[in-house]
């Protein structure tokens, strides 16, 4: 039913409010297509402006964070999204907002996650494993380029390759970078660079271009075939921001050709200088060693046994004579001694000895059986004995043995004193 207003019976401003707000209620939740022009969050709540995708038309929205989050694609702005909302118009400010209740990513969103769905999958086997990463070869003898033919691509990495190490060598397969067609045909370049034994890393190099031109890059079939090369692979899709999924399971991700072309071969400036240095420190460290080495010979050689090397041997030349002669000093005093000793003793044997109380006058007489006579009573009358005497037996016969006295004892002559 119309509102019957005029100019003597206005309607008040909270009539109208009221009669707006009823008037959005009965609309009910609709699914409406949009761009996010801005999006900001806070405190839990999610606050958007939502821009006709053709028309300058927008109209404000809000909604949980909890409904942006349950979005199975990043929602940021310039998404292209379809939401299911509630019109709502707020009476004491006059201002009309959607509540959302549902968000979905259309178009490019959309796309992007497809993709991450692919990469959670492909990441939970393994494939993006950092410990399968293998380190490119320091100077490959050869260098695989996969890439479209006569494109900027090629041109980059193969100028600036050259132009860091002139004598790089490139073994070049030319293959679709873009279409359906584009993920088998690099494949089999892929699969004819790593037979060939002189390939020791592979360079898959494309310009940059809209996620629709870099799905190949994110083919499946590509990712485990990358995955399984038994060669290096350096990823060169597209431009800093382009992310593939071939950037992952890849050796290395380059942010564009120019870059991988940097990164496969060493500069030979840089590496000219490097030798330079390196040898400068060498020849600093050498003669720094040498020089330590002269001062501690210098030092070596000023100490007194070095400067005058005789010395040395003339001191122990006299303290070996010193001791020599005192070795023959006591030699000849112990042979002096033992001399004495043994003439000593010699005159003791002689005086002890029968040959020399023989000598002196005396003599032993001894029967025939040898044994010696010492009394008168072994040799009665008539009996044969032998006197011994210096220089010779005396075969005798007993006339008489008469008792001995002191006074018919005669005493023996005098010899000569020997000391």
């Amino acid at each position: 039913m119309a509102l019957e207003t005029s100019a003597e019976t206005p309607a008040p401003l909270r009539q109208i409010s009221q009669l707006l707000a009823g008037y959005v209620d009965r609309l009910g939740a609709v699914w409406i297509e949009a761009e996010i022009a801005s999006l900001t969050r806070r405190q839990g709540m999610c606050f958007l402006t939502l821009r006709d995708l053709q028309a300058k038309v927008s109209i404000e929205a809000k909604c949980h964070a909890s409904v942006l989050d349950a979005s199975h694609a990043p929602i940021t702005e310039g998404s292209r999204v379809v939401v299911h909302a509630k019109p709502s118009f707020y009476a004491p400010r006059g201002s009309l907002a959607l509540e959302l209740r549902e968000i979905r990513p259309q178009g490019e969103g959309e796309l992007l996650a497809q993709l991450e769905r692919r990469k959670q999958l492909l990441a939970a086997e393994g494939l993006f494993d950092p410990r399968l990463k293998r380190p490119l070869p320091v100077l490959p003898r050869g260098i695989g380029l996969i890439t479209g033919k006569n494109s900027a691509a090629e041109r980059d990495v193969l100028q600036n390759a050259q132009l860091r190490w002139p004598d790089v060598r490139f073994v070049v397969r030319h293959a679709l970078m873009q279409g359906n067609d584009s993920a088998r045909d690099v494949m089999r370049a892929l699969a004819e660079l790593s037979a060939d034994a002189s390939v020791d890393l592979i360079v898959i190099a494309r310009g940059g271009g809209s996620i629709e031109d870099l799905l190949p890059f994110s083919d499946e079939g590509l990712i485990r075939a990358v995955h399984a090369c038994t060669v290096p692979v350096v990823s060169a899709i597209g431009h800093e921001p382009d992310t593939p999924i071939l950037d992952l399971v890849a050796d290395l991700r380059a942010s564009t050709p120019t870059d991988a072309a940097k990164r496969i071969v060493p500069d030979v400036r840089e590496e000219l200088a490097g030798v330079a240095a390196m040898r400068e420190r060498a020849l600093l460290a050498v003669r720094s060693r040498v020089d330590r080495e002269q001062r501690g010979l210098a030092d070596l050689r000023s100490r007194p046994v070095l400067a005058r090397p005789a010395t040395l041997v003339e001191a122990e030349e006299v303290r070996l004579h010193d001791v020599r002669d005192r070795a023959r000093r006591s030699l000849g005093h112990r042979l002096d001694r033992a001399g004495d000793e043994i003439g000593h003793h010699l005159a003791r044997v002689r005086g002890l000895s029968p040959l020399a109380t023989l000598q002196r006058g005396y003599a032993v007489a001894q029967l025939a059986d040898g044994a010696v006579i010492t009394s008168i009573q072994q040799v009665p009358d008539g009996t044969e004995l032998t006197v011994r005497v210096a220089d010779g037996t005396i075969r005798a016969r007993t006339l008489a043995a008469l008792p001995a006295h002191p006074a018919d004892i005669p005493l023996p002559p005098e010899e000569p004193d020997d000391d």
